[in-house]
């Protein structure tokens, strides 16, 4: 009895030390781990602020309370963190943009009021900043993988049969490889929109391109690029932008939303459609809209191109 007595005194004695230990442990750390993502960071902003869709996140899943308390747009993100391993620490991000267009995201961890139990972990079973340094680049690695899937994807849409209206244009032509196509389409609407800048001329849609020739295999084309506007303007001779004019027509369309890397699979699609449906093409060029700018919207899976392949119209036999 007597050594059962003591036993316990010991035991109690060891628990005594043991919390006294824990107790002394510090209560704050900081963990931070950076990873760089191919991709603008305006899209991987956009993934890490949206509280709605955190699958990614080790953290949110092991968390009590996540939400934002400062979003600085495209820069920084201050988050309040809860979980019962840790109680209320802030959780910073901060991306930063480098010159190939990739995007560096830096992941800061302050906790700085610890779970007495949480500190019992960590001093008897290992090092917690090692612990969560693995967490924070599982969650980076997540989240590259995310925002590689966002903006891979992409839709096409068979839209039929529709009429064009046509009207004015101002444009220059260029022959064009297909390595080099997308760098000689945006000087072309460059110097056309210098053009309209500086002759104070307003464009009335979407900027659009006329495939005089295109092969899909390579990719090499005969292409004009065109801006639209309300009415003929009176070009100089000596003038590098034209001024032309489509008729109205029939044509089948068929709409992308996506990357323009999907436009040779769109195509495709739009030529099987026009012969599925026995319809002939017209002499007039095929060409394709540009419905929204890409400048303006970072993750090329909003991007959106209506295609159009003027056809024949076929006269009704009574």
């Amino acid at each position: 009895m007597k050594f059962l007595k003591y036993l316990l005194f010991l035991l109690l004695i060891a628990l005594i030390g043991m919390a006294i230990y824990v107790a002394v442990q510090p209560n704050d750390f900081e963990v931070t781990e950076s990873t760089t993502i191919n991709a603008p960071k305006a899209v991987v902003f956009d993934i890490v602020s949206d509280t709605t869709d955190m699958d990614w996140s080790s953290f949110w899943k092991s968390s009590e309370t996540m939400q934002n308390t400062i979003a600085t747009p495209n820069d920084s993100i201050l988050q309040t963190f809860t979980s019962k391993r840790i109680k209320k620490s802030e959780l910073k991000w901060h991306f930063m943009s480098n010159d190939d267009g990739s995007t560096t995201v830096t992941r800061t961890l302050d906790a700085d009021n610890l779970a007495f139990m949480t500190k019992a972990k960590f001093a008897l079973f290992g090092d917690n900043e090692e612990e969560l340094t693995e967490q924070f680049k599982a969650d980076l690695e997540s989240i590259d993988k995310k925002v590689a899937q966002s903006m891979a994807t992409y839709s096409i849409n068979i839209d039929g049969i529709t009429e064009y209206g046509g009207g004015f244009y101002l444009y220059q032509t260029i022959s064009s490889t297909g390595s080099n196509k997308n760098t000689a389409m945006r000087a072309q609407f460059d110097d056309i929109k210098t053009f309209m800048t500086t002759h104070n001329i307003t464009a009335s849609g979407m900027p659009f391109t006329i495939y005089i020739e295109m092969n899909l295999e390579n990719g090499n084309v005969i292409m004009s690029n065109a801006i639209p506007v309300s009415e003929r303007v009176i070009i100089a001779e000596d003038s590098n932008v034209l001024s032309g004019f489509m008729e109205r027509t029939k044509a089948i369309k068929v709409t992308l939303k996506g990357n323009y890397t999907n436009l040779k699979e769109a195509w495709t699609i739009a030529n099987k459609y026009l012969k599925d449906q026995n319809l002939e093409a017209s002499d007039m060029s095929p060409f394709e809209v540009y419905k929204n700018d890409p400048a303006k919207l970072p993750n090329p899976a909003h991007w959106v191109t209506e295609i159009y392949i003027p056809i024949k119209e076929t006269l009704e036999v009574l």
